[in-house]
């Protein structure tokens, strides 16, 4: 008996039939039932049938978490690479809590959907929800992906938690050259729900890394009904809300494209970088000394002296790009000790320009970066990175490396 098989469980007389899913206790048995739902049974007491083995092997291939699953030999090598979050989780039926307890492996079991589209490649990179992400999982995730396209896969699907996706998704952005699509993906409930996002979501994410758009990309749910799931430029996109499962948008453009979930045909609607364009390169390094500080009225001058104990700034001003006129003064000490300050702002939407206002004037004189329209999460990565990798971070931080910069800010409908 295992994860996967098809089984039929007897405990005291009451029936339960489905696909039994990998538990995260001992003392529990879980089965997928056919319509949906996922129930924890007491193993005391439980008598097992496997009616239909599960025939999708699961073969080690080494010391490096890695694994493969096999289906068909004509079909693309698709590596999947878990690093937690509410797609790899479950109930934990101890405690009744959501948990990240599944690797890669288990994902597939759970998600039989995902059988026969690819040959997959399976690999743990970490095993947290994703309010515990640091810069240096980013850092090892980076070193995964590119060893798994050097080792010849043709599209990556990582699996991660949605609360910091889109800055994980920025982060490798700028950390690789990639000639094939590298796809970021989770879900905002667990697949223990009836409601869960977990499959329609893991199929289009690896439909879409078997396309020809090779950058990193973010898939989630377009709207929210189970139609269409929505492809996002992993420097452009971003989480905004907290639990409805089209949770994600991309900020100031259309999504590059959408999955038609019925056809699970790809609607490109702007440009992208085509697959094998573009060789493979990584630059993983990471300054992770940058501090996000977000300007409001009644702002603490004190907050900015504790943020030059980093090595950089991204303040989050106000529409243009503005803060107080009180502290322009001290921003400019902090330029000329020799540390960055990129100016970003805090709307939605819309482009920095600090050209209009005395202010802004005043910010720039003091040697304030324009952050142009990048989103300040996004451009506190692109700090990170642009620390560890270049010689000037005031060129490099205005110069467009992942679509994180657009080329005009533009109304659009």
């Amino acid at each position: 008996m295992n994860a996967g098989d098809h089984v039929r469980i007897n405990r005291d007389g009451q029936y339960y039939e489905g696909v039994l899913l990998p538990s995260t206790t001992a003392e529990h048995l879980v089965v997928k039932l056919e319509g949906g739902y996922n129930v924890g049974i007491d193993r005391e007491g439980a008598s097992v049938e496997v009616i239909e083995a599960d025939v999708h092997e699961i073969e080690e291939t080494g010391d490096d978490g890695g694994s493969t699953v096999e289906f068909d030999e004509e079909l693309p090598t698709i590596s999947l690479i878990s690093t937690g979050g509410t797609i790899a989780s479950t109930v934990d039926y101890r405690t009744g809590a959501v948990t990240a307890q599944f690797d890669a492996e288990d994902v597939l079991r759970a998600v039989p959907d995902l059988a026969g589209r690819a040959n997959y490649r399976g690999r743990v990179v970490a095993n947290i929800l994703s309010e515990n992400m640091t810069p240096d999982v980013w850092i090892d995730l980076a070193e995964a992906v590119h060893e798994e396209i050097e080792a010849g896969a043709d599209g990556v699907v990582v699996m991660h938690g949605t609360d910091t996706m889109q800055f994980s998704a920025s982060a490798l952005s700028f950390m690789l050259d990639t000639p094939v699509p590298i796809v970021f993906t989770g879900s905002q409930r667990s697949a223990d729900r009836p409601s869960s996002d977990n499959v329609m979501n893991a199929v289009s994410a690896v439909e879409a890394a078997k396309s020809d758009c090779a950058e990193v990309l973010v898939c989630m749910h377009a709207d929210e009904s189970d139609d269409r799931c929505a492809l996002h430029r992993g420097t452009r996109v971003r989480k905004n809300h907290t639990s409805r499962r089209d949770a994600f948008e991309t900020v100031g453009a259309e999504p590059l494209g959408e999955i038609d979930y019925d056809d699970l045909e790809i609607e490109w609607r702007r440009d992208y970088a085509e697959r094998g364009e573009t060789d493979l390169e990584i630059a993983a390094d990471l300054n992770a000394e940058v501090a996000l500080v977000k300007f409001t009225p009644g702002f603490d001058p004190a907050v900015l002296d504790l943020a030059t104990e980093r090595d950089g700034i991204i303040i989050e001003g106000t529409g243009l790009g503005h803060v107080h006129s009180d502290l322009i003064e001290r921003i400019g000490e902090i330029v000329d000790a020799g540390t960055p300050v990129v100016m970003t702002s805090q709307c939605l939407d819309g482009r920095v320009c600090d050209r209009v206002y005395d202010t802004g004037r005043d910010l720039l004189d003091a040697g304030v970066i324009e952050g142009e329209d990048m989103l300040p999460g996004t451009a506190k990565v692109k700090l990170m990175w642009t620390l560890a990798n270049s010689d000037d971070p005031e060129t490099a931080m205005q110069r467009p490396f992942a679509g994180e910069i657009t080329e005009r800010s533009v109304p659009w409908e």
